[in-house]
Protein backbone atom coordinates (compact mmCIF):
# COMPACT_ATOMS: atom_id res chain seq x y z
CA UNK A 1 0.00 0.00 0.00
CA UNK A 2 1.79 3.35 -0.83
CA UNK A 3 0.67 6.62 -1.66
CA UNK A 4 3.09 8.95 -4.07
CA UNK A 5 2.14 12.52 -3.17
CA UNK A 6 0.15 14.71 -5.77
CA UNK A 7 1.28 14.52 -9.52
CA UNK A 8 0.74 17.45 -11.74
CA UNK A 9 -1.24 16.61 -15.03
CA UNK A 10 -1.68 20.20 -16.94
CA UNK A 11 -1.70 23.27 -15.28
CA UNK A 12 -4.53 23.46 -12.45
CA UNK A 13 -4.90 19.26 -12.59
CA UNK A 14 -3.60 17.45 -10.36
CA UNK A 15 -3.59 13.10 -9.97
CA UNK A 16 -3.99 12.84 -5.72
CA UNK A 17 -5.10 8.76 -5.59
CA UNK A 18 -3.37 5.75 -4.39
CA UNK A 19 -1.57 2.66 -5.84
CA UNK A 20 -2.36 -0.13 -3.71
CA UNK A 21 0.81 -2.59 -4.72
CA UNK A 22 -0.54 -5.45 -2.74
CA UNK A 23 -3.79 -6.02 -3.57
CA UNK A 24 -4.00 -9.11 -5.11
CA UNK A 25 -7.47 -9.66 -5.52
CA UNK A 26 -10.76 -7.75 -6.20
CA UNK A 27 -14.55 -8.26 -5.76
CA UNK A 28 -13.76 -11.89 -3.63
CA UNK A 29 -13.41 -12.89 -7.22
CA UNK A 30 -10.45 -11.27 -9.89
CA UNK A 31 -6.83 -11.87 -9.30
CA UNK A 32 -4.81 -8.61 -9.56
CA UNK A 33 -1.75 -10.25 -10.23
CA UNK A 34 -0.01 -6.21 -10.30
CA UNK A 35 -1.73 -4.64 -7.81
CA UNK A 36 -4.71 -1.60 -8.80
CA UNK A 37 -4.60 2.34 -7.94
CA UNK A 38 -7.24 4.05 -6.66
CA UNK A 39 -7.00 7.22 -8.94
CA UNK A 40 -8.49 10.68 -7.84
CA UNK A 41 -8.56 13.78 -9.57
CA UNK A 42 -8.56 17.60 -8.17
CA UNK A 43 -9.28 19.98 -10.34
CA UNK A 44 -7.97 23.68 -9.00
CA UNK A 45 -10.21 26.51 -11.18
CA UNK A 46 -9.45 30.37 -10.56
CA UNK A 47 -12.88 30.74 -8.53
CA UNK A 48 -13.32 27.10 -7.57
CA UNK A 49 -12.16 23.63 -6.41
CA UNK A 50 -13.52 20.19 -7.31
CA UNK A 51 -11.93 16.38 -6.53
CA UNK A 52 -13.10 14.12 -8.75
CA UNK A 53 -13.81 10.43 -7.40
CA UNK A 54 -11.69 9.58 -4.21
CA UNK A 55 -10.36 6.54 -3.03
CA UNK A 56 -10.35 3.10 -1.16
CA UNK A 57 -11.29 2.51 2.25
CA UNK A 58 -8.55 2.59 4.37
CA UNK A 59 -6.73 5.44 2.04
CA UNK A 60 -8.57 8.39 3.31
CA UNK A 61 -5.62 9.64 4.91
CA UNK A 62 -3.04 9.38 1.60
CA UNK A 63 -6.22 11.16 -0.04
CA UNK A 64 -6.03 13.85 2.45
CA UNK A 65 -2.39 14.41 2.56
CA UNK A 66 -1.51 14.62 -1.21
CA UNK A 67 -4.69 17.02 -1.68
CA UNK A 68 -2.62 19.18 0.96
CA UNK A 69 0.25 19.24 -1.44
CA UNK A 70 -1.66 21.46 -3.72
CA UNK A 71 -4.68 23.34 -1.78
CA UNK A 72 -6.19 22.53 2.32
CA UNK A 73 -9.16 20.35 2.18
CA UNK A 74 -11.44 22.98 3.11
CA UNK A 75 -11.08 24.84 -0.03
CA UNK A 76 -12.94 22.09 -1.78
CA UNK A 77 -16.30 23.25 -3.41
CA UNK A 78 -17.09 20.04 -5.02
CA UNK A 79 -16.63 16.17 -4.69
CA UNK A 80 -17.19 14.49 -7.58
CA UNK A 81 -18.61 10.77 -7.65
CA UNK A 82 -19.01 9.82 -10.96
CA UNK A 83 -19.41 5.80 -9.54
CA UNK A 84 -20.40 4.86 -5.90
CA UNK A 85 -18.45 1.53 -5.81
CA UNK A 86 -16.78 2.12 -2.64
CA UNK A 87 -13.24 1.70 -4.46
CA UNK A 88 -13.93 5.08 -5.99
CA UNK A 89 -16.13 6.64 -3.36
CA UNK A 90 -15.48 5.22 0.30
CA UNK A 91 -13.70 8.27 1.20
CA UNK A 92 -16.49 10.80 0.40
CA UNK A 93 -17.66 10.45 4.47
CA UNK A 94 -13.72 11.94 5.18
CA UNK A 95 -13.55 14.34 2.51
CA UNK A 96 -16.64 16.07 3.17
CA UNK A 97 -15.97 15.85 7.12
CA UNK A 98 -12.42 17.63 6.30
CA UNK A 99 -14.01 20.09 3.11
CA UNK A 100 -16.99 21.38 5.33
CA UNK A 101 -18.38 23.84 2.92
CA UNK A 102 -17.83 20.74 -0.04
CA UNK A 103 -21.13 19.65 -2.03
CA UNK A 104 -21.38 16.02 -3.15
CA UNK A 105 -21.92 16.14 -7.26
CA UNK A 106 -23.76 13.40 -8.78
CA UNK A 107 -26.81 12.03 -10.53
CA UNK A 108 -30.66 11.37 -9.04
CA UNK A 109 -29.74 8.02 -8.71
CA UNK A 110 -25.95 8.26 -7.37
CA UNK A 111 -27.96 10.64 -4.68
CA UNK A 112 -29.96 7.61 -3.85
CA UNK A 113 -26.85 5.54 -3.48
CA UNK A 114 -24.57 8.15 -1.44
CA UNK A 115 -27.38 8.16 1.03
CA UNK A 116 -27.25 4.25 1.42
CA UNK A 117 -23.62 3.94 1.16
CA UNK A 118 -21.99 7.06 2.74
CA UNK A 119 -25.02 8.65 4.63
CA UNK A 120 -24.52 11.63 2.83
CA UNK A 121 -27.38 14.31 3.50
CA UNK A 122 -29.86 15.34 0.71
CA UNK A 123 -28.81 19.18 1.62
CA UNK A 124 -24.91 18.59 0.68
CA UNK A 125 -25.51 17.15 -2.71
CA UNK A 126 -25.72 18.35 -6.00
CA UNK A 127 -27.37 16.96 -8.36
CA UNK A 128 -26.76 16.67 -12.37
CA UNK A 129 -28.36 15.47 -15.11
CA UNK A 130 -26.63 14.80 -18.63
CA UNK A 131 -25.03 18.03 -19.77
CA UNK A 132 -25.10 19.96 -16.53
CA UNK A 133 -21.42 22.23 -16.28
CA UNK A 134 -20.06 23.81 -13.21
CA UNK A 135 -18.07 26.19 -13.47
CA UNK A 136 -14.75 26.70 -11.47
CA UNK A 137 -13.80 30.12 -13.28
CA UNK A 138 -11.13 29.28 -15.32
CA UNK A 139 -12.06 25.62 -15.66
CA UNK A 140 -15.81 24.03 -16.55
CA UNK A 141 -16.77 20.45 -16.04
CA UNK A 142 -19.39 19.26 -18.02
CA UNK A 143 -21.35 15.89 -16.66
CA UNK A 144 -22.39 12.79 -19.05
CA UNK A 145 -24.30 10.10 -17.88
CA UNK A 146 -23.23 6.87 -18.66
CA UNK A 147 -25.45 4.31 -16.69
CA UNK A 148 -24.95 0.77 -16.55
CA UNK A 149 -20.74 1.25 -16.59
CA UNK A 150 -21.05 -0.90 -14.52
CA UNK A 151 -23.80 0.79 -12.32
CA UNK A 152 -26.89 2.57 -12.45
CA UNK A 153 -25.79 5.95 -11.39
CA UNK A 154 -22.31 6.16 -13.02
CA UNK A 155 -21.39 9.44 -15.49
CA UNK A 156 -18.26 11.04 -17.10
CA UNK A 157 -16.78 14.05 -16.05
CA UNK A 158 -15.33 16.35 -18.92
CA UNK A 159 -13.06 19.59 -18.07
CA UNK A 160 -13.49 21.22 -21.13
CA UNK A 161 -10.30 23.75 -21.23
CA UNK A 162 -8.10 21.03 -20.95
CA UNK A 163 -10.14 18.58 -23.17
CA UNK A 164 -9.54 15.77 -19.91
CA UNK A 165 -12.24 13.28 -19.50
CA UNK A 166 -12.69 11.58 -16.32
CA UNK A 167 -14.52 8.49 -17.15
CA UNK A 168 -14.33 6.61 -13.80
CA UNK A 169 -13.96 2.37 -14.37
CA UNK A 170 -14.38 3.05 -18.09
CA UNK A 171 -11.12 2.95 -20.13
CA UNK A 172 -9.40 1.48 -16.64
CA UNK A 173 -6.89 -1.45 -15.81
CA UNK A 174 -5.81 -2.94 -12.33
CA UNK A 175 -2.19 -1.64 -12.53
CA UNK A 176 -0.33 -0.13 -9.99
CA UNK A 177 2.06 0.34 -12.29
CA UNK A 178 2.78 3.22 -14.51
CA UNK A 179 1.21 6.86 -14.23
CA UNK A 180 0.55 7.31 -18.27
CA UNK A 181 0.30 4.79 -20.86
CA UNK A 182 3.08 5.21 -22.67
CA UNK A 183 4.90 3.55 -19.45
CA UNK A 184 3.27 0.36 -19.65
CA UNK A 185 3.91 -1.96 -22.29
CA UNK A 186 1.26 -4.34 -22.38
CA UNK A 187 -1.09 -1.87 -20.93
CA UNK A 188 -3.63 -3.21 -23.86
CA UNK A 189 -3.97 -6.83 -22.74
CA UNK A 190 -4.40 -5.52 -18.98
CA UNK A 191 -7.25 -2.95 -20.25
CA UNK A 192 -9.23 -6.12 -22.39
CA UNK A 193 -8.35 -8.17 -19.22
CA UNK A 194 -10.19 -5.31 -17.13
CA UNK A 195 -13.06 -4.85 -20.30
CA UNK A 196 -13.57 -8.65 -19.82
CA UNK A 197 -14.22 -8.59 -15.92
CA UNK A 198 -15.84 -5.56 -15.79
CA UNK A 199 -17.51 -3.74 -19.39
CA UNK A 200 -17.89 -7.04 -21.37
CA UNK A 201 -21.29 -8.07 -19.72
CA UNK A 202 -22.78 -3.99 -20.80
CA UNK A 203 -21.60 -3.83 -24.27
CA UNK A 204 -24.54 -2.36 -25.06
CA UNK A 205 -24.34 0.57 -22.44
CA UNK A 206 -20.75 0.99 -24.08
CA UNK A 207 -21.89 1.68 -27.20
CA UNK A 208 -24.06 4.07 -25.92
CA UNK A 209 -21.34 5.71 -23.82
CA UNK A 210 -18.95 5.83 -26.91
CA UNK A 211 -21.69 7.11 -28.99
CA UNK A 212 -21.99 10.32 -26.77
CA UNK A 213 -18.35 10.98 -26.48
CA UNK A 214 -17.49 10.39 -29.54
CA UNK A 215 -18.16 14.58 -30.64
CA UNK A 216 -15.83 15.73 -27.74
CA UNK A 217 -12.22 16.51 -28.65
CA UNK A 218 -10.53 14.26 -26.34
CA UNK A 219 -6.92 14.59 -25.54
CA UNK A 220 -6.38 12.73 -22.26
CA UNK A 221 -8.56 10.09 -20.56
CA UNK A 222 -7.99 9.94 -16.68
CA UNK A 223 -9.41 6.70 -15.11
CA UNK A 224 -10.17 5.66 -11.47
CA UNK A 225 -7.59 2.74 -12.42
CA UNK A 226 -4.80 2.16 -13.85
CA UNK A 227 -2.65 4.89 -16.15
CA UNK A 228 -3.96 7.78 -17.86
CA UNK A 229 -4.11 8.33 -21.50
CA UNK A 230 -2.03 10.26 -23.14
CA UNK A 231 -2.85 8.84 -26.73
CA UNK A 232 -6.38 8.29 -26.02
CA UNK A 233 -6.79 7.23 -29.66
CA UNK A 234 -5.89 3.75 -29.10
CA UNK A 235 -7.94 2.70 -25.80
CA UNK A 236 -11.03 4.32 -27.88
CA UNK A 237 -10.34 2.35 -30.91
CA UNK A 238 -9.93 -0.82 -28.95
CA UNK A 239 -13.25 -0.14 -26.83
CA UNK A 240 -15.35 0.32 -29.95
CA UNK A 241 -13.73 -3.33 -31.13
CA UNK A 242 -14.97 -4.83 -27.51
CA UNK A 243 -18.14 -3.19 -27.30
CA UNK A 244 -19.19 -3.93 -30.95
CA UNK A 245 -18.25 -7.78 -30.19
CA UNK A 246 -15.68 -8.02 -32.80
CA UNK A 247 -13.87 -11.49 -32.44
CA UNK A 248 -10.58 -13.31 -33.98
CA UNK A 249 -10.23 -16.49 -35.08
CA UNK A 250 -9.75 -17.75 -32.00
CA UNK A 251 -10.74 -20.49 -29.68
CA UNK A 252 -10.51 -20.96 -25.92
CA UNK A 253 -10.64 -24.51 -24.50
CA UNK A 254 -11.65 -24.64 -20.94
CA UNK A 255 -11.19 -28.01 -18.78
CA UNK A 256 -11.69 -29.49 -15.90
CA UNK A 257 -9.28 -32.86 -15.46
CA UNK A 258 -9.47 -34.92 -12.11
CA UNK A 259 -6.95 -38.06 -13.26
CA UNK A 260 -5.74 -36.70 -16.35
CA UNK A 261 -7.92 -38.43 -18.70
CA UNK A 262 -10.08 -35.00 -19.43
CA UNK A 263 -6.74 -33.03 -20.04
CA UNK A 264 -5.47 -35.23 -22.95
CA UNK A 265 -8.41 -34.88 -24.39
CA UNK A 266 -7.93 -31.07 -24.44
CA UNK A 267 -4.43 -31.34 -25.42
CA UNK A 268 -5.46 -33.16 -27.98
CA UNK A 269 -8.14 -30.55 -28.99
CA UNK A 270 -5.58 -27.80 -28.78
CA UNK A 271 -3.47 -29.74 -31.06
CA UNK A 272 -6.07 -29.70 -33.38
CA UNK A 273 -7.06 -26.96 -33.65
CA UNK A 274 -3.53 -25.40 -33.91
CA UNK A 275 -2.85 -27.77 -36.97
CA UNK A 276 -5.98 -26.15 -38.61
CA UNK A 277 -5.11 -22.75 -38.47
CA UNK A 278 -6.63 -21.05 -35.24
CA UNK A 279 -5.54 -19.22 -32.95
CA UNK A 280 -5.98 -21.44 -29.44
CA UNK A 281 -5.90 -20.57 -25.81
CA UNK A 282 -6.09 -23.35 -23.14
CA UNK A 283 -7.27 -23.13 -19.66
CA UNK A 284 -7.33 -25.53 -16.39
CA UNK A 285 -9.99 -24.62 -14.05
CA UNK A 286 -7.56 -25.74 -11.56
CA UNK A 287 -5.09 -23.41 -11.86
CA UNK A 288 -7.14 -20.59 -14.21
CA UNK A 289 -6.48 -16.80 -13.52
CA UNK A 290 -9.78 -15.94 -14.10
CA UNK A 291 -9.33 -12.78 -14.95
CA UNK A 292 -6.83 -13.91 -17.93
CA UNK A 293 -9.48 -16.70 -19.05
CA UNK A 294 -12.14 -13.25 -19.39
CA UNK A 295 -9.86 -11.82 -21.49
CA UNK A 296 -9.50 -14.35 -23.86
CA UNK A 297 -13.12 -14.99 -23.81
CA UNK A 298 -13.72 -11.50 -25.11
CA UNK A 299 -11.82 -12.10 -28.29
CA UNK A 300 -12.93 -15.75 -28.83
CA UNK A 301 -15.20 -16.73 -31.40
CA UNK A 302 -15.30 -20.17 -30.16
CA UNK A 303 -15.38 -22.05 -26.72
CA UNK A 304 -14.43 -25.54 -26.05
CA UNK A 305 -15.53 -26.64 -22.72
CA UNK A 306 -14.54 -30.34 -20.70
CA UNK A 307 -15.32 -31.64 -18.30
CA UNK A 308 -15.41 -35.24 -16.38
CA UNK A 309 -18.02 -36.60 -14.43
CA UNK A 310 -19.10 -36.43 -10.92
CA UNK A 311 -22.08 -38.01 -9.22
CA UNK A 312 -23.79 -37.95 -12.42
CA UNK A 313 -22.99 -34.21 -13.41
CA UNK A 314 -20.49 -32.01 -14.52
CA UNK A 315 -17.33 -31.20 -12.52
CA UNK A 316 -18.36 -28.25 -10.05
CA UNK A 317 -15.64 -25.91 -11.53
CA UNK A 318 -17.00 -26.91 -15.06
CA UNK A 319 -20.36 -25.87 -13.69
CA UNK A 320 -18.86 -22.62 -12.62
CA UNK A 321 -16.77 -21.57 -15.75
CA UNK A 322 -20.35 -21.73 -17.48
CA UNK A 323 -21.86 -19.93 -14.95
CA UNK A 324 -19.02 -17.10 -15.39
CA UNK A 325 -19.36 -17.23 -19.03
CA UNK A 326 -23.07 -16.25 -18.14
CA UNK A 327 -22.24 -13.65 -16.26
CA UNK A 328 -19.76 -11.95 -18.54
CA UNK A 329 -21.49 -12.61 -21.48
CA UNK A 330 -18.51 -12.68 -24.30
CA UNK A 331 -19.20 -12.52 -27.52
CA UNK A 332 -18.39 -16.32 -28.45
CA UNK A 333 -20.32 -17.60 -31.21
CA UNK A 334 -19.75 -21.38 -31.25
CA UNK A 335 -19.25 -23.78 -28.35
CA UNK A 336 -18.11 -27.45 -28.07
CA UNK A 337 -18.51 -29.77 -25.46
CA UNK A 338 -16.64 -32.96 -24.37
CA UNK A 339 -17.88 -35.15 -21.41
CA UNK A 340 -15.73 -38.08 -19.88
CA UNK A 341 -17.68 -40.73 -17.40
CA UNK A 342 -17.21 -43.87 -15.97
CA UNK A 343 -20.82 -45.48 -15.51
CA UNK A 344 -23.35 -43.00 -16.55
CA UNK A 345 -23.83 -38.51 -17.13
CA UNK A 346 -26.13 -36.37 -17.46
CA UNK A 347 -23.45 -33.80 -17.45
CA UNK A 348 -23.79 -32.94 -21.56
CA UNK A 349 -27.42 -31.94 -20.91
CA UNK A 350 -26.55 -29.80 -17.86
CA UNK A 351 -23.85 -28.21 -20.04
CA UNK A 352 -26.03 -28.06 -23.25
CA UNK A 353 -29.05 -26.44 -21.44
CA UNK A 354 -27.33 -24.01 -19.99
CA UNK A 355 -25.13 -22.73 -23.25
CA UNK A 356 -28.71 -22.63 -25.22
CA UNK A 357 -29.49 -20.34 -22.65
CA UNK A 358 -26.59 -18.00 -23.84
CA UNK A 359 -27.83 -17.94 -27.33
CA UNK A 360 -24.60 -19.71 -28.81
CA UNK A 361 -24.59 -22.48 -31.48
CA UNK A 362 -23.40 -26.07 -30.12
CA UNK A 363 -21.22 -27.54 -32.64
CA UNK A 364 -21.31 -31.28 -31.43
CA UNK A 365 -21.01 -33.01 -27.93
CA UNK A 366 -18.50 -35.99 -27.59
CA UNK A 367 -19.09 -38.25 -24.94
CA UNK A 368 -16.39 -40.78 -23.73
CA UNK A 369 -16.07 -43.38 -21.32
CA UNK A 370 -13.11 -42.87 -19.30
CA UNK A 371 -10.23 -43.73 -22.13
CA UNK A 372 -11.03 -42.71 -25.66
CA UNK A 373 -11.01 -45.37 -28.16
CA UNK A 374 -9.94 -45.01 -31.88
CA UNK A 375 -13.37 -43.69 -32.65
CA UNK A 376 -13.60 -41.41 -30.08
CA UNK A 377 -10.10 -39.94 -30.76
CA UNK A 378 -11.92 -39.44 -34.35
CA UNK A 379 -15.06 -37.74 -33.07
CA UNK A 380 -12.91 -35.13 -31.33
CA UNK A 381 -10.85 -34.17 -34.31
CA UNK A 382 -13.97 -34.07 -36.13
CA UNK A 383 -15.32 -31.80 -33.36
CA UNK A 384 -12.00 -29.72 -33.99
CA UNK A 385 -12.44 -29.13 -37.86
CA UNK A 386 -16.13 -28.33 -37.29
CA UNK A 387 -15.38 -25.75 -35.16
CA UNK A 388 -12.31 -24.59 -37.16
CA UNK A 389 -14.65 -24.47 -39.83
CA UNK A 390 -17.11 -22.03 -38.25
CA UNK A 391 -14.80 -19.65 -36.68
CA UNK A 392 -13.45 -19.18 -40.55
CA UNK A 393 -16.68 -18.79 -42.13
CA UNK A 394 -18.07 -16.77 -38.75
CA UNK A 395 -16.66 -13.44 -40.19
CA UNK A 396 -15.64 -10.82 -36.79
Amino acid sequence: MSGTGAFKIVEGVYWVGVKDWGRRLFDSLIPLPKGTSYNAYLVVGSEKVALIDTVNPGFEKALEDNVREVVEPGEIDYVVMNHAEPDHAGAIPHVLNTAPKAKLVTTSTGLRMAKIFYSVPAERVHVVRDGDKISLGSKTLRFIEAPMLHWPETMFTFLEEDKILFPCDFFGSHLAEGMFDDEVEDLIIHSQRYWAEIMMPFKASALRALEKISNLDIEIIAPSHGPIYKNPKKILTKYLEWAQGKTKEKASIIYASMWGYTEKIARLMENELIRLGIHTVVYDLAHADIGDMAKDLADSRAAILATPTVIGLAHPLATQATYLVKLLKPPVRYVGLVVLYAWGTNADKQLSDAFKELGVEIVDTVKINVTPTENDVKRVKELAAKIAQKIKEGGS
